[in-house]
């Protein structure tokens, strides 16, 4: 498998734990003590720098630091609509599109050769 193709998949399952350590704690811990939200998130994270950290360090091999910025952004955009409209439940918005294809001119600007 290509490197890029790896570290996209690392980056996907890395933001899928991001998303949930970010947000979830507003769904499901939102009678709990913050403290304890924090703690529970900082739990969640560390699987999420798991995969991230890998993910960097073998993107960073065949890509450029912005590039490898950018391909975060794209892949955290392409997670989190998911996330937000089947488990956060949030209704599905015309801005998610306009927000992937400014990602995409991003995404040209720093790929382009």
């Amino acid at each position: 498998m290509p490197t890029i193709f790896k570290t996209i998949l690392l980056l996907s399952i890395s933001n899928i734990f991001m998303s949930f350590a970010w947000y979830a704690h507003l769904k499901n811990l939102s009678q709990k003590p913050w403290i304890i939200a924090a703690l529970i998130s900082w739990a969640i994270a560390l699987m999420e720098y798991l995969f991230q950290v890998p993910a960097n360090r073998l993107g960073f091999t065949v890509m450029s630091l912005g590039q490898l910025k950018i391909l975060q952004e794209v892949v955290t955009l392409a997670v989190f609509v998911p996330f937000a409209v089947i488990y956060m439940q949030q209704p599905l918005k015309l801005d998610f599109l306009w927000a992937g294809l400014c990602l995409m001119g991003a995404v040209y600007f720093m790929f382009r050769t």
